[in-house]
């Protein structure tokens, strides 16, 4: 018990410290830290995970794309996949001796009165039960350890394929569908493995061997058992497979939908409760919801005709094989025993395909969830790394634009060909109660469909180009600046130097190297990207600082890290903030940063910058959205992080532009005036104009402090 007040004060805690320091608290509560440890301790060790991480496709030799199943999963462990099918093999086999030691106990023990023959019978049953114990148990462990590393590296090879993928995709991607297909569908498929697949194959080994001794038994009931009751139960298979292919993937499409929906609510959670949308948004889920039940419920039908009525076509079977197997006895045409052994493999004959029923769903899932996820892993990058990409040598910064044309409509688009989707186009109609979100009708009573793994659907209209011949010699160690209106093209430059995109036509150079004969590894670990909105993971503020240095392997010690990331939260003025938290640099910060203000989240950004040690670096305006006082710690922040560097700088603020060697006035897909500050007044153009209204605006003071 915590005592407050007089001598029983313990001091505030790590909770009260943060609400202290205005941080919500993301730790773990002081007083769960002792039983915390205490897992810790009990946790066993766990090898650092052997990733092959290959930024080439995966291409097939012929250069078409490969489409991936389940033979995919099971090729690379064929030799543990055949050690467990013999395993599964030896157990069907044993468990199927039950009934033929069944008859010969009573036709050549109780009948024969033959008290050994019964004895010997029964121990030779026995032995075979515990012998089916022993390999059932060893199946299980041998097959359970095969499944879990099967589902390990399918784990990793999706997320890795989602690592691989390009940036373009993503925009037209819902982040909502793309964790569906990590975990509900990989949920779906990990039954499939652990559980449906194995016993798909005992069940239908069942029915192979009953089928086999049915006839040996007696040919004519067997032929009356498989005429009588195949061909209904054939139809009845026939019309649940075809309900449950087309079935199984509307559920996966619809869940698909309800996390998307999910996903969005949650992180735009702020703007709804701002814009009083609460109730709209509730209306609009409960739609989304609405179709993810009616897919269920239209498989829960289909399964509750087909279950039901295998289970009468096999008591019919029992039925028929009682009447006519009870005639051949009486007319002392078939043993006792053999009737009696006949109606036990009837019961297994039947009790596995009522097995297979429950288990064809599962597999039905499961195959689904597996075609969802291997369209993903189907899907190639837009800015592939060719195979003989060259390493980029320590660059000088030196970059180059000649004769770039682009265009979001061209680059986005399936490398096959088959298919293009075209970025950035949504539907323009609103309404409140059946939102259209990335081209997704959400209405269920609307006749829509969801385009393919979330990506938005297309309009007719064509896009026009975002730039147009564009031109550029940015200089090594230049600060180049690019201002212009919104829309006119200063993003989409930054974007093809740091090769998110490459170029409709022409090229992009860095020290003359075009950027498409590179790796993209070694391209990315020379530049530095500081984007407007900064993104701060989970982590503490150390982890966030250093994130951008993973990827070296430059023997810096843990140490020299620690006073690089302690000397870069210094230089940008962070130092203050730091001192004040209860952790300094390990607290804990929430994802995205929402925990911090934006200037902090800004400032935190520079500073990863300052330890990556980038040659070039590239800033999407910084300052935008953050008061007077904050921007002139970023703007000092930035005089050290852009000193020695080549710098492309995204300015919306004129006071950014003006601090750059020369600047770029871009505007309709083209440059049209270049120059320094005082060249581009003095020239009397668009910049000039852009000048003349913000002075106008801020004054002549903000000029000189500036």
């Amino acid at each position: 018990m915590v005592m407050v007040g007089g001598h029983g004060h313990m001091g505030p805690t790590s909770t009260q410290s943060s609400a202290a320091a205005g941080l919500p608290f993301a730790g773990v509560p002081s007083e769960l830290q002792e039983g915390a440890n205490k897992l810790l301790a009990l946790e066993p060790e766990h090898p650092a995970p052997q990733v092959d991480f290959d930024q080439v496709a995966d291409r097939s030799p012929d250069g078409a794309e490969r489409k991936f199943g389940l033979r995919d999963m099971l090729v690379p462990h064929r030799w543990a996949v055949l050690a467990g099918a013999v395993l599964l093999c030896a157990e069907t086999a044993a468990m199927q001796a039950g009934p033929v030691l069944v008859q010969q106990g009573i036709d050549n023990g109780i009948a024969a009165g033959n008290r050994s023959t019964l004895n010997r019978v029964v121990l030779v049953y026995l032995a075979v039960v515990a012998i089916s114990i022993v390999l059932s148990r060893v199946r299980q462990r041998h097959n359970g350890r095969i499944a879990e590393q099967m589902m390990y590296d399918f784990r990793l090879r999706l997320f890795s394929h989602y690592q691989r993928l390009s940036l373009d995709w993503y925009t037209n991607a819902k982040s909502g569908v793309l964790l569906s297909r990590m975990t509900s569908d990989m949920e779906y498929v990990a039954m499939l493995i652990n559980e449906g697949l194995v016993n798909l194959i005992i069940q239908a080994l069942t029915v192979a061997v009953v089928a086999t001794v049915l006839f040996t038994y007696s040919p004519l009931l067997a032929v009356v058992l498989l005429v009588g009751i195949v061909p209904p139960l054939a139809a009845l298979t026939l019309w649940f497979r075809a309900r449950s292919d087309a079935g199984y993937g509307e559920v996966r499409d619809r869940i698909a939908d309800v996390l998307a929906d999910l996903s969005e609510n949650l992180a735009g959670i702020r703007v709804i409760a701002a814009l009083n949308r609460r109730r709209l948004n509730v209306t609009r889920h409960r739609h989304v919801t609405t179709r993810y039940r009616d897919a269920n419920l239209a498989m829960s039908k289909a399964q509750a005709i087909y279950g039901p009525s295998t289970e009468a076509i096999g008591i019919a079977a029992q039925g028929l094989v009682l009447a006519v197997g009870g005639l051949m006895v009486l007319r002392g045409e078939l043993a006792a025993g053999v009737l009696v052994a006949f109606l036990l493999f009837v019961t297994r004959f039947f009790a596995p395909i009522q097995q297979l029923v429950q288990l064809y769903s599962l597999y039905q899932q499961g195959q689904s969830g597996l075609k969802k996820i291997g369209q993903i892993l189907a899907r190639q990058p837009s800015v592939p790394q060719r195979a003989d990409a060259a390493e980029l040598p320590p660059i000088e910064g030196h970059i180059r634009l000649e004769g770039v044309s682009f265009s979001y409509d061209d680059a986005v688009h399936e490398t096959n060909g088959s298919a293009t989707e075209r970025a950035g186009r949504l539907h323009t109609g609103f309404d409140p109660l059946a939102v259209t979100v990335l081209g997704v009708d959400l209405d269920p009573n609307r006749n829509g469909t969801a385009p393919l793994d979330g990506a938005a659907t297309d309009l007719d209209e064509d896009i026009p180009a975002v730039l147009s011949d564009v031109s550029l010699d940015i200089r090594p160690g230049e600060t180049f600046a690019l201002v212009g209106p919104t829309g006119a093209g200063k993003s989409t430059i930054a974007k093809l130097i740091i090769r998110f995109y490459d170029p409709t036509q022409g090229r992009v150079t860095i020290d003359g190297w075009d950027l498409r004969d590179l790796t993209l590894s070694s391209l990315r670990n020379q530049l530095g990207v500081v984007p407007q909105e900064p993104f701060l993971f989970h982590g503490t503020i150390r982890d966030n600082v250093a994130f951008g240095l993973r990827h070296r392997a430059d023997g810096t010690s843990g140490g020299q890290l620690d006073a690089d990331i302690d000397a870069a939260l210094d230089l940008v003025g962070l130092r203050r903030l730091i001192d004040s938290l209860p952790d300094g640099a390990d607290t804990q910060v929430h994802e995205r940063g929402v925990s911090l203000s934006a200037g902090e989240r800004q400032l935190l950004a520079l500073a990863r910058a300052f330890v990556a040690r980038p040659r070039v670096i590239v800033l999407d305006e910084a300052t935008s959205s953050v008061d007077l006082s904050t921007e002139a710690e970023i703007e000092s922040a930035l005089d050290l992080l852009l000193e020695g560097r080549t710098a492309v700088l995204i300015a919306h603020r004129l006071a950014t532009a003006m601090r750059a060697d020369r600047i770029a006035v871009i505007d309709e897909g083209g440059v049209v005036e270049l120059g320094s500050h005082d060249e581009l007044v003095a020239l009397g153009g668009r910049y000039a104009q852009m000048y003349a209204t913000w002075v106008s605006h801020a004054g002549e003071g903000r000029r000189d402090d500036s």
